[in-house]
């Protein structure tokens, strides 16, 4: 029997086992999809202008956000897909702390759709998710961004290097502290993988975008070692806006 079917065959059975969940509803979802019908139909749309770097909600008429606009960040451009609200902020819970692993899978097949635009003027030649320092990983089991940059690199063509950044220390817990002091954070503790050979232009995903510090921690280190752009994909983006369900 040929490998696609014997792929076909297993994801056949693990699929009759263990039915796939809407993230959203937690309701099984119908046969062959990974999100309700009307789940995904519902999924909240940013109304509001976009930042034309970091792609986080702007008012009317502006081009950048603050941020943007003082040149305070590192990375060249980026977007987050969703707002972190209502469906999304309880969707990301059980895929970050709940151990709902197969939900990233879903999120990269959203990310992916909705920024292939994006990535074909971006043209990157290498995927690489933010690292999580091993402790975290051995409590949660996986890295949350790597689930979603191997899907994401999947349906682009895009390569991945998953090791291609490692956490070499811990942080403090970044919910409840600024931007300033989440770059502090990270300070020297974000490292280029030895053998990586970084390009000229790098891919980052991650989960949520909120500051930005995270990113901008990781290309540095990436312009550091040779990158001459590096962008961004996130499922969601973090702050005020108005969106439409």
């Amino acid at each position: 029997m040929r490998t696609g079917g014997i792929k076909y065959i297993r994801k056949l059975a693990t699929d009759l086992l263990y039915p796939a969940r809407c993230p959203f509803c937690q309701d099984i979802a119908p046969w062959g999809r990974d999100i309700c019908p009307e789940c995904e139909a519902q999924l909240p749309i940013i109304l509001s202008g976009r930042c034309a770097r970091c792609g986080k909600p702007v008012e009317d008429g502006d081009i950048y956000c603050r941020a943007c606009g003082n040149g305070e960040h590192i990375f060249d451009e980026g977007l987050g897909i969703y707002p972190y609200t209502g469906v999304w902020k309880t969707a990301i819970s059980g895929f970050k702390y709940k151990g709902r692993k197969e939900y990233g899978r879903t999120f990269g097949r959203l990310v992916a759709g909705n920024a292939a635009a994006r990535l074909d003027r971006w043209r990157p030649q290498v995927i690489v998710p933010v690292p999580v320092h091993r402790a975290r990983l051995a409590v949660r089991g996986y890295n949350q961004a790597e689930v979603i940059a191997r899907e994401v690199a999947e349906r682009s063509c895009i390569p991945l290097c998953a090791d291609g950044l490692v956490r070499t220390g811990e942080t403090l817990a970044m919910k409840n502290l600024g931007r300033a002091e989440r770059f502090e954070n990270l300070r020297g503790v974000l490292a280029v993988s030895p053998g990586f050979r970084v390009p000229e232009r790098v891919l980052l995903i991650d989960d949520i975008y909120t500051t930005g510090a995270t990113l901008d921690a990781c290309s540095a280190v990436l312009k550091e070692a040779g990158a001459a752009r590096v962008f961004f994909l996130t499922v969601c983006t973090g702050g005020g806006f108005m969106v439409q369900y």
